[in-house]
């Protein structure tokens, strides 16, 4: 079997990227113990406010030491649930201090449901059944989106809430 000399080089090239592609997911794998997440924790979807996380009183944010905050949050059909004021209105937006560890954990009592706060690393998959973590620390001040990037029905657009960073 004759192969032309460009054959050669496209076979060539392919092997190696598919070496070097193994090589970078074997290092990351074994050398710097990046795996999947294999040991979320699991919440029963339909009684979420059995979860001391979020129960109505503990969503929303607050403050757990100095510089270091935690956001509850439950999204359900084409909304957020960052929790109520104290005149019992629904609370939008969440704020924190510039240079703040926010960790955010959120769960969805439906379907499957994103979570991002635009312009920032937080982006994640929320999964009925299962609680979503992700820690971050807000470097930037300003006001963030934060929108719902998987679709999840009819409604999908009007899921949205902000993050407010201050100085």
């Amino acid at each position: 079997m004759h192969l032309h000399k460009y054959e050669k080089i496209w076979l060539i090239f392919g092997m190696a990227s598919l070496v070097l592609f193994l090589l970078i997911i074997g290092f990351a794998a074994f050398w710097k113990g990046t795996h999947p997440q294999s040991h979320i924790e699991t919440i029963d979807p339909q009684n979420v406010e059995a979860h001391d996380a979020f129960k109505p009183e503990n969503l929303g944010i607050r403050e757990v030491a100095d510089g270091k905050y935690i956001v509850n949050i439950v999204a359900s059909a084409f909304n957020y649930d960052f929790g109520k004021d104290k005149e019992g209105n629904a609370i939008k937006t969440i704020r924190v201090p510039k240079g703040s560890t926010v960790l955010y954990q959120i769960t969805t009592k439906d379907v499957v449901h994103g979570f991002q706060v635009a312009g920032t690393n937080v982006n994640m998959m929320v999964e009925p059944g299962h609680i979503s973590r992700y820690e971050t620390v807000m470097k930037n001040t300003g006001e963030f989106t934060v929108v719902c990037n998987e679709y999840c029905g009819i409604g999908h657009h009007q899921m949205f809430g902000t993050v407010e960073v201050y100085e």
